[in-house]
């Protein structure tokens, strides 16, 4: 069966996003040193990446508007606005919960959950979660979008691989 994975940076006191919604923050100590950690190791392993409309529309207007940075797969935007699917980006109205299971249930590699922290959020309450590759970066916020939001019951994890490079720590668990 195909796993869901949550792939996402952090800032040390836990925000995905600025008190603005801004990710502009998202790098190491030395901003002028080029590596993407484990993400190209990361995208071997998927076929699908799941967002939802504020990712999507963050990424389509401000972090990339010029290209879709992630045509080497089928994208499903989880929305209530009406808008026209095309053959690599799905526009859906059902839940994350409802999604996740029939995707799982069809062949391929593992589900990328891409954004944001309600669909991320969801997925955690409803256990539906597999891994986690967290990346912590060096920077405290102070407010902002939360990733963890409150749950029903733990979420055990276990630890299965650390990495650092230019300051940021990688963390890799899966649900237990």
């Amino acid at each position: 069966m195909r796993r869901t994975v949550l792939y996402i940076a952090v800032s040390l006191d836990g925000y995905i996003a600025d008190k603005n919604g801004r990710v502009d923050w998202l790098s190491g100590h030395d901003p002028d040193e080029e590596s993407e950690g484990s993400y190209s190791e990361f995208v071997q392993n998927i076929d699908t990446v799941v967002m939802g409309w504020e990712t999507y529309h963050q990424v389509t207007t401000e972090l990339s508007p010029d290209e879709w940075v992630y045509d080497d797969f089928i994208t499903y935007v989880i929305t209530h606005r009406e808008k026209a699917s095309s053959e690599k980006i799905r526009f859906v109205h059902e839940s994350p919960a409802d999604l996740i299971k029939t995707l799982k249930e069809t062949r391929g590699k593992d589900i990328w959950i891409c954004g944001g922290a309600s669909i991320a959020q969801q997925l955690m309450r409803d256990g539906l979660i597999d891994r986690f590759y967290i990346s912590v970066i060096p920077i405290v916020l102070g407010a902002g979008v939360r990733l963890l939001g409150k749950l029903q019951e733990n979420l055990k994890l276990k630890l299965m691989e650390t990495r650092s490079h230019n300051g940021i720590v990688e963390l890799r668990y899966e649900k237990r």
